[in-house]
Protein backbone atom coordinates (compact mmCIF):
# COMPACT_ATOMS: atom_id res chain seq x y z
CA UNK A 1 0.00 0.00 0.00
CA UNK A 2 2.86 2.26 0.69
CA UNK A 3 4.29 1.83 -2.97
CA UNK A 4 0.79 2.72 -4.00
CA UNK A 5 1.11 6.13 -2.23
CA UNK A 6 -2.04 4.50 -0.01
CA UNK A 7 -0.17 4.91 3.51
CA UNK A 8 -3.31 6.74 4.66
CA UNK A 9 -5.24 3.27 4.42
CA UNK A 10 -2.14 1.50 5.57
CA UNK A 11 -4.34 1.11 9.56
CA UNK A 12 -5.08 -2.28 10.72
CA UNK A 13 -8.08 -3.08 8.87
CA UNK A 14 -6.86 -1.34 5.57
CA UNK A 15 -4.47 -3.93 5.82
CA UNK A 16 -7.15 -6.68 6.37
CA UNK A 17 -9.35 -5.51 3.33
CA UNK A 18 -6.64 -5.25 1.07
CA UNK A 19 -5.95 -8.89 2.19
CA UNK A 20 -9.36 -9.97 2.15
CA UNK A 21 -8.92 -7.99 -2.29
CA UNK A 22 -6.04 -10.15 -2.83
CA UNK A 23 -7.79 -13.53 -1.96
CA UNK A 24 -10.30 -12.29 -4.41
CA UNK A 25 -8.50 -11.32 -7.34
CA UNK A 26 -6.45 -14.44 -6.88
CA UNK A 27 -10.03 -16.71 -6.58
CA UNK A 28 -12.10 -14.80 -9.54
CA UNK A 29 -10.40 -16.60 -12.47
CA UNK A 30 -11.50 -20.47 -10.87
CA UNK A 31 -15.17 -19.45 -10.89
CA UNK A 32 -15.60 -17.71 -14.24
CA UNK A 33 -17.89 -19.35 -16.21
CA UNK A 34 -15.65 -20.58 -19.82
CA UNK A 35 -15.41 -18.45 -22.39
CA UNK A 36 -15.66 -21.12 -25.29
CA UNK A 37 -18.81 -22.08 -23.92
CA UNK A 38 -19.92 -18.97 -23.92
CA UNK A 39 -19.10 -18.05 -27.02
CA UNK A 40 -21.19 -21.11 -28.57
CA UNK A 41 -24.33 -19.89 -26.24
CA UNK A 42 -23.84 -16.81 -27.83
CA UNK A 43 -23.36 -17.84 -31.39
CA UNK A 44 -26.62 -19.78 -30.53
CA UNK A 45 -28.45 -16.88 -29.70
CA UNK A 46 -27.85 -15.14 -32.08
CA UNK A 47 -28.59 -17.78 -34.73
CA UNK A 48 -32.45 -17.48 -32.80
CA UNK A 49 -32.39 -14.06 -33.28
CA UNK A 50 -31.45 -14.21 -36.69
CA UNK A 51 -34.43 -16.77 -36.98
CA UNK A 52 -32.10 -19.55 -37.99
CA UNK A 53 -32.90 -22.08 -35.01
CA UNK A 54 -32.38 -25.09 -37.90
CA UNK A 55 -28.64 -23.95 -38.27
CA UNK A 56 -28.49 -24.39 -34.23
CA UNK A 57 -27.53 -27.71 -34.55
CA UNK A 58 -24.04 -28.40 -32.63
CA UNK A 59 -22.16 -28.26 -36.15
CA UNK A 60 -23.27 -24.94 -36.57
CA UNK A 61 -22.54 -23.29 -33.39
CA UNK A 62 -19.38 -24.39 -33.88
CA UNK A 63 -19.09 -22.99 -37.50
CA UNK A 64 -20.43 -19.96 -36.20
CA UNK A 65 -18.55 -19.53 -33.01
CA UNK A 66 -15.41 -19.66 -35.80
CA UNK A 67 -16.83 -17.44 -37.75
CA UNK A 68 -17.10 -15.11 -34.52
CA UNK A 69 -13.56 -15.62 -34.26
CA UNK A 70 -12.68 -14.45 -37.80
CA UNK A 71 -14.55 -11.55 -38.03
CA UNK A 72 -12.79 -10.21 -34.51
CA UNK A 73 -9.51 -10.83 -36.26
CA UNK A 74 -9.85 -9.66 -39.79
CA UNK A 75 -9.19 -5.87 -38.95
CA UNK A 76 -6.09 -6.48 -37.47
CA UNK A 77 -4.47 -8.31 -40.50
CA UNK A 78 -6.29 -6.15 -42.89
CA UNK A 79 -3.67 -3.45 -45.02
CA UNK A 80 -4.04 -0.13 -43.58
CA UNK A 81 -6.17 1.75 -46.30
CA UNK A 82 -4.43 5.16 -46.02
CA UNK A 83 -1.26 3.27 -47.40
CA UNK A 84 -3.09 1.65 -50.29
CA UNK A 85 -4.77 4.94 -51.20
CA UNK A 86 -1.41 6.39 -51.29
CA UNK A 87 -0.09 3.52 -53.95
CA UNK A 88 -3.63 3.79 -56.07
CA UNK A 89 -3.59 7.61 -56.03
CA UNK A 90 0.75 7.53 -57.50
CA UNK A 91 1.08 7.91 -61.19
CA UNK A 92 4.03 5.59 -63.05
CA UNK A 93 7.68 6.78 -62.54
CA UNK A 94 11.16 5.81 -61.94
CA UNK A 95 10.96 6.35 -58.17
CA UNK A 96 7.53 4.99 -56.91
CA UNK A 97 4.97 2.28 -56.94
CA UNK A 98 2.19 2.54 -58.54
CA UNK A 99 -0.58 0.19 -58.74
CA UNK A 100 0.45 -1.52 -62.05
CA UNK A 101 4.02 -2.58 -60.63
CA UNK A 102 1.98 -4.16 -57.67
CA UNK A 103 -0.45 -5.79 -59.80
CA UNK A 104 2.55 -7.47 -61.85
CA UNK A 105 4.61 -8.58 -58.56
CA UNK A 106 1.06 -10.18 -57.56
CA UNK A 107 0.84 -12.12 -60.75
CA UNK A 108 4.40 -13.13 -60.67
CA UNK A 109 3.70 -14.49 -57.01
CA UNK A 110 1.01 -16.52 -58.70
CA UNK A 111 3.66 -17.88 -61.66
CA UNK A 112 5.87 -18.85 -58.33
CA UNK A 113 3.01 -20.64 -56.76
CA UNK A 114 2.07 -22.43 -59.64
CA UNK A 115 5.90 -23.40 -60.42
CA UNK A 116 6.04 -24.60 -57.25
CA UNK A 117 3.50 -26.21 -56.82
CA UNK A 118 2.24 -24.62 -53.28
CA UNK A 119 -1.73 -24.14 -52.28
CA UNK A 120 -3.98 -21.17 -53.02
CA UNK A 121 -3.77 -20.20 -48.93
CA UNK A 122 0.16 -19.79 -49.71
CA UNK A 123 -0.35 -17.62 -52.26
CA UNK A 124 -3.48 -15.17 -50.83
CA UNK A 125 -1.52 -15.15 -47.49
CA UNK A 126 1.17 -14.07 -49.88
CA UNK A 127 -0.39 -11.17 -50.93
CA UNK A 128 -1.73 -10.35 -47.44
CA UNK A 129 1.79 -9.75 -46.00
CA UNK A 130 2.94 -7.75 -49.51
CA UNK A 131 -0.20 -5.74 -49.15
CA UNK A 132 0.31 -4.50 -45.80
CA UNK A 133 4.14 -4.11 -46.31
CA UNK A 134 3.47 -1.66 -49.39
CA UNK A 135 0.95 -0.08 -47.02
CA UNK A 136 3.76 0.89 -44.50
CA UNK A 137 6.81 1.62 -46.12
CA UNK A 138 7.41 3.69 -48.84
CA UNK A 139 8.43 1.15 -51.30
CA UNK A 140 11.06 1.99 -54.28
CA UNK A 141 10.19 0.10 -57.11
CA UNK A 142 13.93 -1.73 -57.52
CA UNK A 143 13.07 -3.24 -53.54
CA UNK A 144 10.05 -4.75 -55.06
CA UNK A 145 10.84 -7.56 -56.23
CA UNK A 146 13.36 -8.75 -53.38
CA UNK A 147 10.02 -8.09 -51.18
CA UNK A 148 7.94 -10.32 -53.24
CA UNK A 149 9.90 -13.16 -53.07
CA UNK A 150 10.46 -12.70 -49.44
CA UNK A 151 6.37 -12.67 -49.01
CA UNK A 152 6.28 -15.85 -50.76
CA UNK A 153 9.17 -17.78 -48.60
CA UNK A 154 6.89 -16.32 -45.36
CA UNK A 155 3.73 -17.60 -46.57
CA UNK A 156 4.92 -20.71 -47.52
CA UNK A 157 6.61 -21.50 -44.25
CA UNK A 158 3.65 -20.78 -42.91
CA UNK A 159 0.90 -22.93 -44.65
CA UNK A 160 2.95 -25.78 -46.47
CA UNK A 161 4.35 -28.66 -45.35
CA UNK A 162 8.08 -29.31 -44.83
CA UNK A 163 8.67 -30.81 -47.11
CA UNK A 164 7.15 -28.27 -50.00
CA UNK A 165 8.99 -25.75 -48.54
CA UNK A 166 10.88 -24.69 -51.59
CA UNK A 167 14.29 -23.67 -51.03
CA UNK A 168 15.92 -19.67 -51.18
CA UNK A 169 18.06 -20.10 -53.72
CA UNK A 170 15.74 -22.19 -55.74
CA UNK A 171 13.51 -19.44 -55.62
CA UNK A 172 16.12 -16.74 -55.97
CA UNK A 173 16.80 -18.46 -59.52
CA UNK A 174 13.34 -19.26 -60.74
CA UNK A 175 12.00 -15.99 -60.11
CA UNK A 176 15.47 -14.02 -61.32
CA UNK A 177 15.29 -11.01 -58.48
CA UNK A 178 18.77 -10.23 -59.12
CA UNK A 179 19.14 -10.37 -54.72
CA UNK A 180 21.24 -12.69 -52.59
CA UNK A 181 20.09 -15.23 -49.69
CA UNK A 182 21.78 -12.50 -47.31
CA UNK A 183 19.48 -9.81 -49.16
CA UNK A 184 16.49 -12.06 -48.75
CA UNK A 185 17.40 -13.04 -45.15
CA UNK A 186 17.67 -9.25 -44.26
CA UNK A 187 14.36 -8.33 -45.81
CA UNK A 188 12.13 -10.85 -44.36
CA UNK A 189 13.61 -9.70 -40.75
CA UNK A 190 12.38 -5.85 -41.84
CA UNK A 191 9.12 -7.22 -43.11
CA UNK A 192 8.19 -9.33 -40.13
CA UNK A 193 9.38 -6.80 -37.50
CA UNK A 194 7.53 -4.07 -39.45
CA UNK A 195 3.89 -6.83 -39.59
CA UNK A 196 5.38 -7.24 -35.61
CA UNK A 197 5.64 -10.86 -36.10
CA UNK A 198 2.11 -11.17 -37.13
CA UNK A 199 1.86 -12.45 -40.34
CA UNK A 200 -0.25 -15.61 -39.89
CA UNK A 201 -3.23 -13.78 -41.13
CA UNK A 202 -6.98 -14.02 -41.70
CA UNK A 203 -7.82 -13.91 -45.19
CA UNK A 204 -10.83 -13.38 -47.73
CA UNK A 205 -9.77 -17.42 -48.44
CA UNK A 206 -10.61 -18.39 -44.49
CA UNK A 207 -14.19 -16.72 -44.68
CA UNK A 208 -14.82 -18.51 -48.60
CA UNK A 209 -13.71 -21.97 -46.95
CA UNK A 210 -15.92 -21.23 -43.86
CA UNK A 211 -18.99 -19.67 -46.19
CA UNK A 212 -19.04 -22.63 -47.98
CA UNK A 213 -18.67 -25.22 -44.94
CA UNK A 214 -21.67 -22.94 -43.40
CA UNK A 215 -23.54 -23.14 -46.70
CA UNK A 216 -23.35 -26.65 -47.31
CA UNK A 217 -24.01 -28.04 -43.61
CA UNK A 218 -27.56 -26.91 -44.38
CA UNK A 219 -28.64 -27.86 -47.48
CA UNK A 220 -30.03 -30.99 -49.45
CA UNK A 221 -27.62 -29.67 -52.49
CA UNK A 222 -25.03 -31.51 -53.98
CA UNK A 223 -21.28 -29.85 -53.13
CA UNK A 224 -20.59 -29.86 -56.71
CA UNK A 225 -22.88 -27.70 -57.68
CA UNK A 226 -21.11 -24.47 -55.81
CA UNK A 227 -17.32 -25.38 -56.95
CA UNK A 228 -15.12 -24.39 -54.34
CA UNK A 229 -11.59 -24.11 -56.74
CA UNK A 230 -13.85 -21.77 -59.29
CA UNK A 231 -14.67 -19.75 -56.21
CA UNK A 232 -10.65 -20.00 -55.59
CA UNK A 233 -9.98 -19.19 -58.65
CA UNK A 234 -12.00 -16.23 -58.53
CA UNK A 235 -10.82 -14.67 -55.44
CA UNK A 236 -7.13 -14.85 -56.90
CA UNK A 237 -8.10 -12.87 -59.84
CA UNK A 238 -9.64 -10.41 -57.55
CA UNK A 239 -6.09 -10.17 -55.58
CA UNK A 240 -4.17 -9.59 -58.65
CA UNK A 241 -6.04 -6.06 -58.49
CA UNK A 242 -4.84 -3.40 -56.01
CA UNK A 243 -8.10 -2.08 -55.27
CA UNK A 244 -9.82 -5.46 -53.64
CA UNK A 245 -7.04 -5.04 -50.92
CA UNK A 246 -9.14 -2.08 -49.62
CA UNK A 247 -12.14 -4.70 -48.93
CA UNK A 248 -13.17 -6.62 -45.82
CA UNK A 249 -11.99 -10.13 -46.49
CA UNK A 250 -15.56 -11.78 -45.23
CA UNK A 251 -17.16 -8.86 -47.63
CA UNK A 252 -15.21 -9.90 -50.52
CA UNK A 253 -15.63 -13.76 -50.15
CA UNK A 254 -19.20 -13.20 -49.22
CA UNK A 255 -19.68 -11.15 -52.45
CA UNK A 256 -18.16 -14.15 -54.56
CA UNK A 257 -20.13 -16.43 -53.31
CA UNK A 258 -23.42 -14.44 -53.64
CA UNK A 259 -22.54 -13.96 -57.59
CA UNK A 260 -22.11 -17.50 -58.19
CA UNK A 261 -25.64 -18.65 -56.09
CA UNK A 262 -27.74 -16.38 -58.09
CA UNK A 263 -26.42 -18.29 -61.43
CA UNK A 264 -27.16 -21.10 -59.83
CA UNK A 265 -30.82 -19.57 -59.07
CA UNK A 266 -30.60 -21.79 -55.53
CA UNK A 267 -33.41 -20.37 -53.48
CA UNK A 268 -32.34 -22.18 -50.25
CA UNK A 269 -28.66 -21.00 -50.97
CA UNK A 270 -29.77 -17.45 -51.04
CA UNK A 271 -31.17 -17.98 -48.35
CA UNK A 272 -28.68 -19.02 -46.09
CA UNK A 273 -26.30 -16.16 -47.23
CA UNK A 274 -28.64 -13.73 -46.24
CA UNK A 275 -27.98 -15.07 -42.52
CA UNK A 276 -24.89 -15.43 -43.04
CA UNK A 277 -24.68 -11.66 -44.08
CA UNK A 278 -26.90 -10.86 -41.34
CA UNK A 279 -24.65 -12.54 -39.27
CA UNK A 280 -21.50 -10.60 -40.36
CA UNK A 281 -23.26 -7.41 -39.80
CA UNK A 282 -22.55 -6.34 -43.12
CA UNK A 283 -24.60 -3.30 -44.20
CA UNK A 284 -26.30 -3.33 -47.25
CA UNK A 285 -24.25 0.14 -49.46
CA UNK A 286 -20.76 -1.91 -48.33
CA UNK A 287 -22.19 -4.88 -50.23
CA UNK A 288 -23.56 -3.80 -53.31
CA UNK A 289 -20.11 -1.56 -53.82
CA UNK A 290 -18.00 -4.15 -53.63
CA UNK A 291 -20.80 -7.12 -55.50
CA UNK A 292 -20.48 -4.63 -58.40
CA UNK A 293 -16.86 -4.24 -58.69
CA UNK A 294 -16.03 -8.03 -57.95
CA UNK A 295 -19.04 -8.64 -61.04
CA UNK A 296 -16.91 -5.98 -63.37
CA UNK A 297 -13.50 -7.97 -62.25
CA UNK A 298 -14.84 -11.08 -62.97
CA UNK A 299 -16.52 -10.60 -66.19
CA UNK A 300 -13.04 -9.03 -67.40
CA UNK A 301 -11.38 -11.61 -66.17
CA UNK A 302 -13.97 -14.47 -68.39
CA UNK A 303 -13.52 -12.40 -71.22
CA UNK A 304 -10.73 -14.15 -74.26
CA UNK A 305 -8.51 -10.39 -73.75
CA UNK A 306 -7.86 -11.13 -70.49
CA UNK A 307 -4.45 -12.87 -69.46
CA UNK A 308 -4.93 -14.69 -66.51
CA UNK A 309 -3.06 -15.69 -63.62
CA UNK A 310 -3.11 -19.26 -64.34
CA UNK A 311 -2.21 -19.70 -67.76
CA UNK A 312 0.77 -16.50 -67.50
CA UNK A 313 3.92 -17.94 -68.21
CA UNK A 314 7.89 -17.38 -66.65
CA UNK A 315 9.56 -15.01 -68.24
CA UNK A 316 12.99 -16.08 -68.66
CA UNK A 317 15.88 -13.45 -69.28
CA UNK A 318 19.36 -14.70 -70.04
CA UNK A 319 22.47 -13.12 -71.67
CA UNK A 320 23.73 -13.48 -74.90
CA UNK A 321 26.39 -15.74 -73.43
CA UNK A 322 24.09 -18.08 -72.26
CA UNK A 323 21.25 -18.06 -74.85
CA UNK A 324 24.36 -19.75 -76.87
CA UNK A 325 24.75 -22.20 -74.25
CA UNK A 326 21.39 -22.96 -74.10
CA UNK A 327 20.74 -23.14 -78.20
CA UNK A 328 23.78 -25.90 -78.49
CA UNK A 329 22.51 -27.88 -75.13
CA UNK A 330 19.12 -27.92 -75.19
CA UNK A 331 17.51 -26.06 -78.44
CA UNK A 332 19.07 -28.35 -81.27
CA UNK A 333 15.72 -29.08 -83.45
CA UNK A 334 16.33 -32.06 -85.64
CA UNK A 335 15.91 -31.79 -89.19
CA UNK A 336 14.09 -34.48 -89.72
CA UNK A 337 10.72 -35.30 -87.65
CA UNK A 338 10.70 -38.00 -85.11
CA UNK A 339 9.17 -41.50 -86.92
CA UNK A 340 5.66 -42.46 -84.39
CA UNK A 341 5.98 -46.00 -83.81
CA UNK A 342 2.49 -46.70 -85.32
CA UNK A 343 0.22 -45.60 -87.29
CA UNK A 344 0.54 -42.42 -89.66
CA UNK A 345 2.73 -39.21 -89.21
CA UNK A 346 0.03 -36.51 -88.21
CA UNK A 347 1.82 -33.23 -89.37
CA UNK A 348 -0.38 -30.85 -87.71
CA UNK A 349 0.02 -32.74 -84.38
CA UNK A 350 3.90 -31.99 -84.94
CA UNK A 351 3.49 -28.71 -85.62
CA UNK A 352 1.32 -28.39 -82.54
CA UNK A 353 4.12 -30.07 -80.09
CA UNK A 354 7.02 -28.34 -81.57
CA UNK A 355 5.09 -24.34 -81.10
CA UNK A 356 6.60 -23.62 -77.67
CA UNK A 357 10.53 -24.76 -78.73
CA UNK A 358 10.34 -23.37 -82.32
CA UNK A 359 9.82 -20.01 -80.61
CA UNK A 360 12.55 -20.74 -78.45
CA UNK A 361 14.79 -21.26 -80.96
CA UNK A 362 14.11 -18.26 -83.34
CA UNK A 363 14.53 -15.96 -80.64
CA UNK A 364 18.12 -17.68 -79.50
CA UNK A 365 19.26 -17.91 -83.48
CA UNK A 366 17.99 -14.30 -83.61
CA UNK A 367 20.12 -13.34 -80.44
CA UNK A 368 21.58 -9.73 -80.33
CA UNK A 369 25.17 -9.26 -81.63
CA UNK A 370 26.41 -7.60 -78.16
CA UNK A 371 26.16 -8.78 -74.39
CA UNK A 372 22.57 -7.59 -73.88
CA UNK A 373 19.81 -9.23 -71.51
CA UNK A 374 17.17 -10.92 -73.81
CA UNK A 375 13.82 -12.48 -72.57
CA UNK A 376 12.49 -15.45 -73.67
CA UNK A 377 8.72 -17.04 -72.76
CA UNK A 378 9.06 -20.81 -71.93
CA UNK A 379 6.73 -23.16 -70.10
CA UNK A 380 6.71 -24.12 -66.39
CA UNK A 381 8.36 -27.65 -67.78
CA UNK A 382 10.96 -25.77 -69.98
CA UNK A 383 12.00 -23.87 -66.75
CA UNK A 384 11.88 -27.01 -64.66
CA UNK A 385 14.39 -28.74 -66.66
CA UNK A 386 16.71 -25.59 -66.84
CA UNK A 387 16.90 -25.11 -62.93
CA UNK A 388 16.92 -28.38 -62.33
CA UNK A 389 18.68 -30.63 -64.50
CA UNK A 390 18.03 -34.50 -64.43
Amino acid sequence: MKDLGAEHLAGREGVQLFGLLNLYLEQEQRFQPREKGLSLIEATSEMKDLGAEHLAGREGVQLFGLLNLYLEQEQRFQPREKGLSLIEATSENDNTLCPRLRNAKVEDLRSLTNFFGSCTETFVLAVNILDRFLALMKVKPKHLSCIGVCCFLLAARIVEEECNIPSTHDVIRISQCKCTASDIKRMEKIISEKLHYELEATTALNFLHLYHTIVFCQTSERKEILNLDKLEAQLKACNCRLTFSKAKPSVLALCLLNLEVETLKSIELLEILLLVKKHSKVNDTEFIYWRELVSKCLAEYSSPECCKPDLKKLVWIVSRRTAQNLHNSYYSVPELPTIPEGGCFDESESEDSCEDMSCGEESLSSSPSSDQECTFFFNFKVAQTLCFPS
